[in-house]
């Protein structure tokens, strides 16, 4: 018999958020992650929030939906908002019920900015590698430094010059008319985006074309491949030997360690700089650097070092996911420090991933 093809609903219906997400789904143990680290931020939230007055949209919730928007990819305030008014597991996973108004995406923005204003992205990092510490999965002694490359939510169009002007006639008119840079020499130092004057023109190699971007730096730990440092820095030539050696200092102690790197750390001044931290540089060797490499025999007969070299490679992991999925080869946001807080939202969901992986596969013990 064929069946009906109209709809009828029923006058009431009883369900509950959480019987729409299946029992395996993996966004199970990541939320359980996420509320155990959100548990610990209670004292900070209450400091940033006043006694009185009209009632915001919770810290908690509004963090999640921020890391909702970075694991399913979702690229703007807007359509993230547009998407929680239907979707069931954002709502399950936010802490919205089926019935609850959904904020507009101006408060939403409002909102993270306060956020911003008081680093709580950042205390939340710290939190989520607290508990990845309680559990035992980070090393305290073998590290690994890389950086990359984020492009700017700015054109080279809005590159000109600091004070005023322009760079000549442009072919054409209208509001995307070309522009002729041929012979105009062009560079941080006189020129600026008037879109986002944070972002600087810079190339990663000599043979590809410079672009207006920040570099994103991720401390890596070597037991599980978990991220234990994340900064973004104006994009030159020494930000990631820079941004190294702060992260290096942010790490608790003074004993011993060992900091794996690629060629472009291979410096006399940062290898210098590390053992005056204790710490041994396992790089890279770049052999045909001009002086010759700053890394020698004392450094590479270890076994250490070819292990070092291998597990350096697991912080690509990392920025790929971070540019696939977390949305951060280019930015949408202006400014370097929305920018660095959208880097560290990023590099703190790829964390959390990996941590609930980590836990999923463990065998479960039983209690009698």
């Amino acid at each position: 018999m064929r069946g009906s093809d109209g709809m009828q609903e029923a006058l009431f219906t009883v369900a509950k958020l959480e019987d729409f997400v299946p029992a395996d789904h993996p966004l199970r143990p990541i939320r359980g992650l996420v509320n155990e680290a959100l548990g610990r931020l209670n004292g900070l939230f209450n400091l940033i929030y006043a006694d009185t007055g009209r009632a915001s949209i919770a810290p908690e919730k509004l963090l999640r939906a921020m890391l909702i928007q970075v694991f399913f990819s979702v690229r703007s305030e807007r359509q993230l908002v547009e998407q929680i008014r239907y979707n069931l597991l954002y709502r399950w996973f936010i802490g919205l019920a089926i019935d609850d108004e959904v904020w507009d995406h101006s408060s939403f923005s409002k909102n993270r900015d306060r956020l911003l204003e008081h680093a709580v992205v950042e205390s939340f990092f710290t939190e989520v590698m607290a508990l990845a510490d309680k559990r035992n999965l980070l090393s305290r002694d073998h590290f690994s430094v890389d950086g990359t490359l984020i492009q700017a939510w700015a054109s080279h169009k809005s590159f000109t010059p600091k004070g005023g002007g322009d760079d000549g006639p442009s072919d054409g008119g209208g509001r995307n008319a070309q522009a002729d840079w041929h012979g105009k020499p062009r560079s941080n130092a006189t020129h600026a985006s008037t879109t986002d004057p944070d972002a600087r023109l810079f190339r990663k190699s000599q043979n590809t074309a410079a672009i207006l971007a920040y570099q994103g730096h991720v401390l890596m730990e070597h037991r599980t491949g978990l991220v234990v440092g994340a900064v973004v820095t104006h994009a030159d030539g020494y930000g990631e030997r820079a941004a190294a050696l702060a992260m290096l200092d942010t790490l608790p102690g003074r004993h011993p360690r060992t900091i794996a790197a690629d060629k472009a750390y291979d410096t006399r001044d940062f290898v210098r700089a590390c053992r005056e931290r204790r710490v041994t540089p396992h790089v890279a060797s770049h052999a045909t650097r001009w002086g010759g490499s700053a890394i020698d025999a004392r450094t590479t007969r270890h076994p250490g070092y070819a292990v070092s070299q291998t597990k350096r490679k697991r912080i690509e992991e990392h920025f790929g996911w971070g540019k696939t999925v977390g949305r951060i080869r280019q930015t949408v946001y202006r400014g370097l420090q929305r920018v660095d807080q959208q880097f560290k939202l990023t590099m703190t969901a790829s964390h959390i991933v990996r941590m609930a992986r980590i836990f999923s596969s463990m065998p479960q013990t039983t209690t009698r």
